[in-house]
């Protein structure tokens, strides 16, 4: 059965199959930088959510993905095509596909949790590829002073913030999503610079309604 959500000026259809439509994607969409022109590649883009929350603040863009579900793949280019963007999407692995270069942004909603870790949230919150090898391509696909956008588990902060160093992404922004009263934060929004100078800018905590 397929879906379908209006977001801002885009359309946004995706399957049950599909990984489902979050806070922490939306938060993520308004969280990154984003400059007009920009080449935006969206790492394990599912049905192409993240590429149409970019779409909706800037519309001259040019638009990339990389996914390895093929269904998910289709209906990205599906759900570009719909809103009349036009864009890329590569189906493979972030491991070993050829990935489109000189990006000016990438992002990305990895799965957060390690097999074997005993974490809830079903098989599309399970990594099929490291943190580090998520960062790694970011760095292979981003020109020099290029940003890579993430959000993550808050359990998971200090791999996130080595990986994105280790790949020579220098973490320059962070912000915590947090719902209303004192709930701890159930994401954080991280930003890397492709070979940024040392410095980061911690956000006041997004609230959620």
């Amino acid at each position: 059965m397929t879906r379908r959500e209006q977001l801002g000026p885009c359309v946004y259809r995706w399957t049950e199959e599909c990984f489902p439509l979050g806070a922490d994607s939306l938060a993520l969409g308004e969280f990154c930088t984003l400059k007009p022109k920009d080449r935006v590649l969206d790492l394990g883009c599912g049905a192409g959510l993240l590429l149409l929350l970019c779409a909706g603040r800037e519309r001259d863009l040019s638009l990339f993905g990389v996914e390895l579900d093929p269904v998910a793949a289709d209906l990205a280019r599906g759900n570009l095509a719909e809103n009349g963007l036009a864009g890329e999407i590569l189906e493979g692995d972030l491991g070993t596909t050829a990935l489109p270069e000189g990006m000016d942004l990438v992002v990305s909603n990895p799965p957060w949790y390690p097999r074997g870790s005993g974490a809830e949230g079903g098989p599309g919150r399970m990594e099929g590829c490291t943190l580090q090898t998520v960062c790694a391509a970011a760095a292979r696909a981003l020109r020099p002073k290029g940003r890579f956008a993430l959000v993550h588990s808050p359990e998971r902060l200090v791999d996130l913030l080595a990986g994105l160093r280790g790949a020579g992404l220098e973490p320059k922004r962070l912000q915590f999503c947090r719902g209303r009263g004192d709930r701890p934060p159930y994401a954080v929004l991280a930003e890397g610079v492709k070979g940024g100078r040392p410095g980061l800018k911690v956000l006041p905590d997004r609230i959620s309604l």
